[in-house]
């Protein structure tokens, strides 16, 4: 693996607080910024720029801390479509309490308020609603807004966006955020506006939007991986044609925000009573995230892989029933036009010929299936795993790499035999459960039973904490004992989309 550090978080920290604060005053100190992306644990932007931490728009919020509050979004049709947010395997409503609780434990921020968007009287959403305001935290329902989009004189009124409960907000800078895309954020934002020019405060907009890196070129890695990111959205990367024309200057924006941009300057316009500031939807964001990379290179290559890793999850999702086949075809082609391949993820080769050794070990259990796995170490060093009659193939390859890691000899248990049969066991007793292989959650689970007779399995143990941010890749899809396993670990999984058992319902 061995990756170079691409990105310098002090860097951007340090020119980000300016950049915000800079827009603040512009607006007569009370601004409302719309970040897009995710608030917390934003993955896609650590694995494209090595050295990004996955909450310094957390680390950034701290420093902001005394200036800025936080409002959160979410569309009610996604409490009632139970969507999920892939990286944790939870669903957005469960992912906003998630964020409210991190927010309060780890980084001492209150939320607010939190806002229910296109609110059509759910029943999911008025759960969601009630668990939250039986908890003391403040919740408001924004209904679509009359005449959206064409119908710019009713959309600014008072059957518009004065139809809204205003929310009310105490510092310079509010931030609008939510845990995907399409929640709502921009109406929440413009309906403030509104209120707030009705109540006499000139107060602005701005967007905080990671992707596309506006100041990198077109076709930049780090920008296509945005546009494989968004493969199920169609989202496009082009050049801001409002920017050109305005200031003869080329810059990277997507094709959702140029659409929108002639229909939000005239609704800021129709706000305000005045000319827009902002002659183009570059001039609205405030991203410095380019001006921190301080190797490019090294920030290409973090991107082709992971244009390889989101052509792998969507192809797995079209087969579990959750995607388009336009969606896995473009993504493959975004892939393809960056010239790069399934087999250039060194991982993958290694996984498939654990496969291959599954197939020929006269010892499998595993009616026919015969899967492989590989993990890469941080130091580069391979290590593979198959399945067995006692164990699915990502298990293994885990145990075989904290055994290595811990210097231990391969012919060493490092769960005892009886410990395995007493499982299998209960599996068959008790769960009556049609396979009795360990997952990785079990197998887990009997590593830490083992360390009170083990020295080897307490050593191997402490090793598990270097698998996180390691690379691995699975020949099918993993079940969900495997999948919560190694999300726990913090390990890069792909797989092949293939199931890992004949089976309609995995157990």
């Amino acid at each position: 693996m061995n990756t170079k550090i691409a990105f310098n978080v002090d860097k951007y920290l340090e020119e980000q607080t300016v950049e915000i604060l800079k827009r603040v005053e512009q607006f007569n100190n009370k601004l409302y910024l719309e970040f897009g992306g995710k608030l917390v644990y934003d993955h896609h932007a650590a694995r494209v720029l090595p050295g990004y931490d996955p909450n310094v728009k957390m680390q950034l919020l701290k420093n902001l801390k005394d200036k800025a509050e936080i409002i959160l979004c979410i569309y009610a049709g996604h409490i009632e479509q139970r969507k999920t947010r892939a990286d944790f395997g939870i669903t957005y409503d469960a992912d906003a309490m998630k964020l409210i609780d991190d927010l309060r434990s780890d980084w001492g921020l209150e939320i607010t308020a939190v806002v229910v968007t296109r609110y059509e009287d759910q029943p999911s959403a008025n759960q969601f609603i009630n668990t939250l305001e039986r908890r003391n935290i403040k919740v408001y329902v924004h209904r679509a807004t009359k005449g959206y989009p064409t119908d710019v004189d009713l959309i600014v009124s008072d059957k518009g966006y004065g139809s809204n409960p205003y929310i009310e907000t105490e510092k310079p800078l509010v931030v609008v955020t939510g845990p995907g895309p399409n929640s709502g954020k921009l109406g929440t934002c413009l309906s403030q506006l509104y209120h707030e020019y009705k109540r006499g405060t000139a107060a602005g907009y701005a967007k905080f939007e990671s992707f596309p890196i506006w100041n990198l070129p077109l076709k930049h890695p780090v920008n296509i991986a945005y546009e494989a990111a968004t493969a199920d959205l169609r989202d496009v990367n082009l050049i801001d044609p409002f920017h050109l024309e305005a200031y003869g200057e080329r810059s990277i924006n997507y094709n959702r925000d140029v659409e929108a941009f002639p229909l939000l300057r005239r609704i800021l316009e129709k706000i305000s009573g005045s000319s827009s500031p902002y002659l183009s939807p570059t001039d609205m964001g405030v991203n410095r995230l380019g001006f921190a990379i301080d190797d490019d290179e090294a920030a290409r290559e973090a991107a082709r892989q992971e244009i390889i890793r989101r052509s792998f999850r969507y192809s797995c999702e079209y087969m579990m029933g959750l995607g388009t086949k336009g969606t896995v075809e473009r993504a493959r082609l975004i892939m393809q036009d960056m010239g790069a391949s399934e087999i250039d993820r060194p991982v993958v080769g290694a996984a498939r010929q654990a496969a291959v050794n599954a197939h020929v070990d006269p010892a499998k259990g595993n009616s026919g299936i015969y899967c492989g796995a590989a993990i890469e170490l941080s130091d580069g060093t391979m290590i593979t795993g198959k399945n067995s009659s006692v164990m699915h193939a990502a298990a293994a390859a885990v145990l075989n790499s904290i055994k290595h890691l811990a210097g231990l000899p391969d012919k060493i248990h490092l769960i005892s035999p009886s410990i395995i049969d007493s499982i299998a066991a209960m599996k068959r007793a008790i769960k009556d459960s049609a396979s009795v292989t360990m997952d990785l959650e079990e197998t887990l689970i009997a590593l830490g039973t083992s360390t009170a007779s083990s020295s080897g399995a307490y050593l191997a143990v402490k090793q598990l904490k270097k698998l996180r941010g390691c690379e691995m890749h699975l020949t099918h899809m993993p079940p969900p004992g495997d999948e919560a396993g190694l999300r726990d670990l913090g390990i890069l999984l792909t797989s092949d989309p293939h199931f890992s058992s004949n089976r309609l319902l995995a157990n």
